[in-house]
């Protein structure tokens, strides 16, 4: 593999990059592109399940030898059937440390190093060291969280005559895979320059869900005896216990109960692992797929450092239900986008005087924002004030009596609520226009 590689980087080709848009240069064929690559380049590979197994095999085959992953599961029996760096002994470790050691172990030159936490739980000074970082995360906040993260470390001049010029040596691309079934997407993100994740969620399907009407009066598919577990039996019988969804003994329990109405209602096909899917909101994985995406993720890596091909513009479709399908299309960047747009963009919002905190703060769970916990501090003509905070838990309860009260209570009409909240990196300014 290498020796194809460093011929593909020695020679030159009508294929290379052209100096464009983005922030690459041209294709200059040497050997040192080659050692660059081997030596100098650092990638971050968030996720060591199914796809990030096949991630990491590809990168270290294709010259990438300075690696960390980060994922914080661990090995569950379910996962040897695709994640195929781990055996039947490995069941019950960490994903991350487990995959980075069998790596090293078939390549020895190749050096993982792996990281057991959660994403949010690195500094921003962790995420600085990498020239790239690939996703193979299948939860959205994660991904819109690592999304707004690395937009938010563009440097971007605010002042002179250099105001709105981005310092291109803070830009970290991000490529983002995903799979669901027989589907998948491979996609690049260079933060400020192109459509970012945020851009895209409105063509993300809405997690299915269940009336509870049906699930408790009328069920009618496994999936409704499963849920009625899930959301009512758990809290009638151990309200006291907050559910583990990485439990055995948890989903296990679910199983049962779910098992046990679907038996008094004649439904087949509650099976354990059904459960986790419904509990855990999984879609079933597909080896084959995790390997397409991973390999077009790989390759766009490897363009993105040499400069060796045209990067993709900038989103790979893959569809094999019926056959093999690839398209590309272009995201469209949304102007006023919560994370990529325009730094120097306020969102004017009106709302009637009367309008509760709560109120207000509901309305930041819905597009465009989709935020969840908001806290907001305010600026105006009084000054600066908090309004409401999510921690510590002394200043939520000491904040509280504010949930209830009218906005025009809290603020001037013209103030600016500057707000935080999950999975989104930053304070979002939003002048709010008060209507009497």
């Amino acid at each position: 593999m290498i020796s194809t590689l460093n011929r593909i980087l020695s020679n030159p080709s009508s294929f290379g990059n052209e100096t464009g848009s983005l922030p690459m240069g041209e294709f200059e064929p040497s050997p040192e592109l080659l050692k660059n690559l081997k030596e100098n380049t650092h990638v971050l590979v968030v996720g060591a399940g199914g796809l990030g197994c096949e991630l990491l095999k590809d990168l270290a085959l294709s010259g990438f030898k300075k690696i960390d992953v980060i994922d914080m599961d661990t090995i569950d029996v379910s996962n040897l059937n695709r994640q195929f760096l781990f055996r039947h002994k490995d069941v019950g470790r960490s994903k991350a440390e487990t995959a980075a050691e069998f790596i090293m172990t078939r390549i020895p030159d190749c050096k993982v190093n792996f990281h057991v936490c959660k994403i949010q739980d690195k500094e921003e000074e962790f995420y600085k060291q990498f020239n790239l970082i690939i996703s193979g995360l299948d939860n959205i906040d994660a991904r819109r969280w690592l999304n707004s993260l690395l937009i938010n470390m563009v440097y971007v001049e605010t002042e002179g005559e250099d105001a709105g010029e981005i310092d291109p040596d803070t830009i970290i691309p991000l490529i983002d895979g995903g799979t669901e079934g027989f589907k998948g997407q491979a996609r690049v993100i260079v933060p400020r320059l192109t459509s970012c994740f945020e851009c895209s969620l409105g063509a993300f399907p809405p997690q299915t869900a269940f009336p509870l009407c049906t699930i408790a009066d009328t069920p009618r598919i496994p999936e409704h005896c499963i849920a009625y577990a899930y959301l009512i039996e758990w809290d009638k019988e151990r309200k006291d216990i907050k559910l583990d969804k990485d439990s055995p003994e948890h989903m296990q329990w679910i199983y049962e109960k779910a098992a046990t109405r679907a038996n008094s209602y004649g439904i087949q096909g509650v099976t354990y692992f059904k459960t986790m899917g419904v509990v855990k909101n999984i879609i079933p994985a597909v080896a084959s797929t995790n390997a397409v995406i991973a390999a077009a993720c790989t390759l766009e890596a490897l363009k993105l450092i040499t400069y060796c091909g045209q990067t993709l513009h900038e989103n790979m479709r893959f569809a094999g239900v019926d056959g093999v399908y690839t398209h590309t299309h272009l995201y469209e960047r949304i102007s006023d986008c919560p994370v990529c747009s325009d730094t120097s963009i306020t969102r004017n919002k009106q709302l009637a005087s009367t309008t509760t905190l709560t109120a207000f703060m509901e309305s930041l769970s819905e597009p465009p924002f989709r935020m969840k916990y908001p806290s907001i501090t305010s600026s105006g003509s009084n000054g600066e004030k908090t309004i409401y905070m999510q921690n510590p838990e002394s200043l939520r309860k000491a904040l509280a009596p504010n949930l209830d009260k009218e906005l025009g209570e809290l603020i001037e009409d013209g103030d600016t609520l500057y707000v935080t909240g999950q999975p989104l990196v930053g304070a979002l300014p939003i002048k709010i226009k008060l209507i009497n």
